[in-house]
C-alpha cells in the first residue's frame, strides 16, 4: 500500500511528489498527460526564470527532480476513487491500487471557442496569438490590439482586466448578441471597450494576427483571449463524496484537506488563482499535512 497516490502531474502534483518523496514516503504519481501547464509556450511571470520557460520544460525539470528522490510516475488515467476504511482504492485504466492518502491535483480544462480547429488553435497558442491567462501574460500584449471572446460578467471582467495593459480592447460575443446587464455595459463604455456581436467563426492565422468572422465582418487581432470559463476536473472526488462548489471547485480547509478524511486537493481543482506559483504553494501545504496525518497514524522513523 502506498502512503500517498497523487492524481495529476502538473505543477501542483509534481511539487507534492517532490515534498512527499523527500519525506521518505512511498508515493505513486498518476499522469494522464493533460496538464494545462504543458500548453504554455513560455511563462515569463514564474519567479526564477527571468528569460521565461516553456511549460513542457518546467514540467520536465520538476519530473526529473521528483524522480531523483524516488517518486514513481505512471502514465495512466484514473477512472474511480473510493474510500476503503481509513484508506483509499484508486482504479485506473490498467489496474487497482491502494493508498493511505490521496492528493487530487487534476486541474481544469479551458473551454475553447467553438469552431476553432486544432490546426489553427495550436499554432496560434504557440505564437501568442491566442492566450488564456491575462494574469500570466497580459504584459505581453501591452499596447497591442486585443480581442476577448466572451460576454456577460465574466467577459466584462476579463476585458476590464486587460484594459490595464492596452486601450485597444474589443469584446466579441461568441455565439450571437451580448448578454450584458446595464452595469456591465456601462463599465465597458467607461473603459472605452468596443463591443461586437457574434457568432465567431472562420478562424485563421493571417500574417501576424489571428482573424475570425463576426457580425461586423472579419476582424484580426494581435492576441485573442477566450473568456469562456473552464471545466473543473473534480469528478473523482465528488463521486467519492467530497464537497464542491456549484462550479465544481473542491472545498478544502487551510491545510488543503477536503471534506473526506485523508483526501487532499491542490491547484486549479481548488478555487484559487489559476497560477503555477499558487498551485505549487498549495501542494507544499498539502504534502506537509499528508506527512503529519500519516505520522499521527503511525510513527514515521528511520
Amino acid at each position: 500500500m502506498d502512503d500517498c497516490i497523487i492524481i495529476g502531474a502538473g505543477p501542483a502534483g509534481l511539487t507534492a511528489a517532490i515534498y512527499l518523496a523527500r519525506f521518505h514516503l512511498a508515493i505513486r504519481l498518476f499522469d494522464c498527460g493533460s496538464s494545462r501547464a504543458a500548453m504554455i509556450p513560455c511563462t515569463r511571470n514564474h519567479a526564477g526564470y527571468p528569460d521565461g520557460i516553456a511549460g513542457k520544460d518546467l514540467l520536465a525539470l520538476m519530473q526529473a527532480q521528483a524522480a531523483r528522490y524516488g517518486a514513481r510516475r505512471e502514465d495512466v488515467r484514473v477512472t474511480a476513487l473510493a474510500r476503503h476504511g481509513e484508506n483509499f482504492v484508486v482504479t485506473t485504466d490498467s489496474g487497482t491500487h491502494h493508498a493511505r492518502t490521496v492528493l487530487l491535483a487534476t486541474g481544469v480544462v479551458n473551454h475553447r471557442p467553438a469552431h476553432l480547429l486544432p490546426e489553427v488553435h495550436d499554432p496560434a497558442l504557440a505564437r501568442g496569438l491566442l492566450r488564456y491567462c491575462p494574469i500570466c501574460d497580459g504584459y505581453e500584449v501591452t499596447d497591442r490590439r486585443v480581442a476577448v471572446i466572451g460576454t456577460g460578467d465574466h467577459g466584462m471582467r476579463e476585458a476590464l482586466f486587460l484594459r490595464g495593459f492596452t486601450r485597444d480592447i474589443t469584446l466579441v460575443a461568441p455565439e450571437g448578441g451580448h448578454a450584458l446587464d446595464v452595469a456591465c455595459a456601462r463599465a465597458l463604455d467607461d473603459a472605452g471597450i468596443v463591443r461586437v456581436e457574434g457568432p465567431c467563426g472562420g478562424y485563421a492565422i493571417e500574417g501576424d494576427r489571428l482573424a475570425f468572422d463576426t457580425a461586423r465582418g472579419r476582424m484580426a487581432f494581435d492576441s485573442v483571449y477566450p473568456a469562456l470559463g473552464s471545466r473543473i476536473r473534480s469528478r473523482l472526488a465528488v463521486e467519492a463524496g467530497a464537497r464542491a462548489s456549484d462550479e465544481g471547485c473542491l472545498e478544502v480547509d487551510d491545510h488543503q484537506r477536503t471534506s473526506i478524511p485523508g483526501l487532499f486537493a491542490a491547484g486549479d481543482v481548488v478555487k484559487g488563482l489559476d497560477q503555477i506559483s499558487h498551485a505549487m504553494g498549495e501542494a507544499g501545504v498539502a504534502a506537509t499535512a499528508i506527512r503529519n496525518l500519516l505520522a499521527e497514524r503511525r510513527p514515521l522513523r528511520r
